[in-house]
């Protein structure tokens, strides 16, 4: 059976089959943990990635992992919903972030995942609901027999809604 861990700290210095960038639209890198994603991967992992954009929310698509390779073999790319007050489908489409993301993984061979907080930077969508949606999702694929899946919280504050949440 698969176990549900947190990590605080940087997601590109796992070693894990893939690691989850919360992307823009343009796939072509950002700031936040996009901008630490594509910086230790390297410049192909930008070339690599624009090729599928623009991306819709809710999305997810997959490249090698570059310049973090052989600790991470995989990035996927997932663009969550910016904040707009929860009427307008954010929760539905942070959830398809998670699941598309598990998706295309698996389908590269990944038995092993880990997650940033999609939406909750830039994007402004509040940590405590993101992290409820997080955390639903994440204990449902490790229910559904991934070996390793990781919330990674850059933050104080987000490590602790998580750690409260696992129980660790």
């Amino acid at each position: 059976m698969g176990h549900l861990e947190v990590w605080h700290g940087d997601i590109t210095e796992l070693t894990i089959d893939a690691i989850v960038n919360a992307a823009n639209a343009r796939l072509a890198g950002g700031g936040g943990v996009d901008g630490a994603i594509h910086a230790a991967a390297g410049p192909a992992l930008a070339r690599a990635a624009v090729r599928h954009a623009p991306l819709p929310v809710g999305e997810a698509v997959v490249t090698p992992a570059f310049g973090l390779e052989p600790a991470i073999r995989f990035v996927v790319h997932t663009v969550g919903p910016r904040w707009s007050g929860g009427d307008a489908g954010e929760p539905e489409l942070l959830r398809a972030c998670y699941r598309r993301s598990l998706e295309v993984a698996a389908a590269a061979g990944a038995r092993a995942i880990a997650f940033p907080a999609i939406s909750t930077g830039i994007y402004g969508y509040p940590r405590h609901p993101a992290a409820a949606i997080a955390l639903e999702e994440a204990s449902s694929a490790v229910g559904a027999g991934w070996d390793r899946v990781v919330l990674v919280a850059f933050d104080d504050e987000t490590a602790g809604l998580y750690r409260s949440a696992v129980g660790r």
